[in-house]
C-alpha cells in the first residue's frame, strides 16, 4: 500500500512538473525564459518608465553620460519592443521606444506597466506648436492632455442643434465642441459637404473600476506632484543653435495648460489656430494622449515633456523649422528630463531627511518624558 501511494505521488509530481512546464512555455505570449528575466529585473524595482516615440528622440538620452545600462540585464526584447534597463541620474529606469502613433504608444505603455514594476511614467519627445507666442526649441510641460482624433462626423444638413447619431444612447456628446468645415471655405460662406465633426471623450476602464462599466475622459491631468515639481525647471539654460543656425532667443522651459494628440501630423495653420483659440492648446503630437489614457486607466502617475520643433502649419519667421530644429528640440527634451529626474531624487532625499528629523524629535520626547 505504501509503495502504491509513493508511486501515485511520484506520478502526480511528474504531472505537475509537466503542467508547470507547459504553462511556462505557453504563459500568454511570455515564455518561461522571458518571465524569469522579467522577475529578476522586477526584484530590483520599482522603476521610472521613460517612454519615447522615435529613435532620434531617444538617441540623446542613450548617448548621455547620465544613462547607465544595467550590467546584468541591459535590455529585454518583447513584442517587438526593446525595454532598456538602467539608471538615469542614479534612479532606476526602464526606457522603451513606442514608434509613431496613438496605437503604438498605447500598446507600448500598457506592456511596460503590465510587465514591470513601474512607479511613474515620464514621456518625452518633440511636438508641433499651436501657440505663436512660443518658439521652436522651447520645452513644454502640459497639465492636461486630450485625444482629438475621436470624432462623430455629422450628416450633411444637420447642425449644432441636431442630435448626433447614437447620442441618445449615451455613446456620443455635443458638450465638448465641434469643427465646422465651411468656416474654412475660401472667400465663401457656402455650406461644405464635409459638414461638422464633433470631438468626443474616450471610454476608459480603470483598474479600480467595475469591469465592463465604462467611464469617459477628455482632458486627462498629469500627476499633480510631478507638475508642481516641474515648476523648478523653468529658468533652465537650453541649447538654441544647430551648427551655425541659431534661434532668435534662448529656448525656455514652460508649463502650459493643454496638449492634444491624434494620428495626424498637423502641418496646417488653420487647424493650428482653431486648436489654440477653441481649446487653448499649445502642444500638438501623435502619442502623448495615448500614454495619458493608459496611465489614467492603470492609475499610474505620469508627466509629458515635449520640445517644440515647429509652428504647426508654418508662418514662423524661422526657415526650415522641423527639418532643421528637430534634433535640437529632441536634445532639449532630454536635458529637461534629466534635470527633472535629478529633482525627483533631491525631493525624495529631502522627504527622507524630514522623516529622520521627525523620528529624532519623537525619540527626544520619549527620552525626556
Amino acid at each position: 500500500m505504501h509503495k502504491v501511494f509513493r508511486s501515485v505521488m511520484v506520478l502526480l509530481e511528474w504531472l505537475l512538473f509537466i503542467a508547470a512546464s507547459v504553462i511556462g512555455i505557453a504563459n500568454g505570449a511570455v515564455n518561461q525564459y522571458a518571465w524569469e528575466r522579467i522577475s529578476r529585473i522586477n526584484q530590483e524595482g520599482p522603476y521610472l518608465g521613460i517612454v519615447v516615440p522615435n529613435s532620434f528622440e531617444m538617441s540623446p538620452l542613450l548617448q548621455s553620460s547620465s544613462f547607465v545600462p544595467n550590467n546584468k540585464f541591459p535590455y529585454i526584447d518583447f513584442a517587438g519592443r526593446r525595454f532598456r534597463i538602467g539608471r538615469v541620474e542614479d534612479k532606476r529606469v526602464i526606457v522603451v521606444m513606442t514608434g509613431l502613433s496613438m496605437v503604438n504608444a498605447g500598446i507600448t505603455t500598457e506592456l511596460l506597466l503590465n510587465l514591470f514594476k513601474i512607479k511613474g511614467i515620464l514621456h518625452i519627445g518633440i511636438a508641433g506648436n499651436a501657440n505663436p507666442e512660443l518658439q521652436i526649441g522651447d520645452v513644454t510641460i502640459p497639465q492636461y492632455w486630450a485625444h482629438l482624433g475621436l470624432w462623430n462626423w455629422q450628416r450633411f444638413g444637420d447642425g449644432p442643434n441636431d442630435e448626433l447619431a447614437l447620442e441618445s444612447n449615451g455613446d456620443y456628446t455635443r458638450k465638448i465642441g465641434y469643427l465646422k468645415f465651411s468656416d474654412y471655405n475660401n472667400n465663401t460662406r457656402d455650406d461644405n459637404l464635409l459638414n461638422n465633426v464633433w470631438f468626443q471623450p474616450e471610454e476608459v476602464f480603470p483598474i479600480d473600476g467595475y469591469p465592463e462599466i465604462r467611464q469617459h475622459a477628455f482632458w486627462i491631468p498629469v500627476n499633480d506632484p510631478y507638475f508642481s515639481l516641474a515648476m523648478k525647471l523653468e529658468g533652465m539654460e537650453l541649447g538654441g543653435c544647430v551648427n551655425s543656425t541659431c534661434l532668435p532667443r534662448t529656448p525656455k522651459v514652460i508649463r502650459v495648460e493643454r496638449g492634444v494628440s491624434a494620428n495626424v501630423f498637423v502641418d496646417n495653420a488653420a487647424y493650428r489656430k482653431f486648436l489654440h483659440s477653441n481649446f487653448n492648446v499649445t502642444t500638438i503630437d501623435m502619442e502623448s494622449a495615448a500614454v495619458a489614457l493608459v496611465c489614467l486607466q492603470q492609475r499610474t502617475p505620469f508627466l509629458t515633456i515635449r520640445a517644440l520643433s515647429d509652428l504647426a502649419g508654418g508662418g514662423s519667421s524661422i526657415s526650415n523649422e522641423a527639418a532643421t530644429f528637430a534634433p535640437l528640440a529632441a536634445s532639449n527634451a532630454v536635458e529637461v528630463l534629466l534635470k527633472f529626474i535629478s529633482l525627483l531624487n533631491l525631493e525624495i532625499q529631502q522627504i527622507c531627511e524630514k522623516l529622520l528629523n521627525l523620528h529624532s524629535f519623537f525619540n527626544l520626547i520619549i527620552i525626556f518624558c
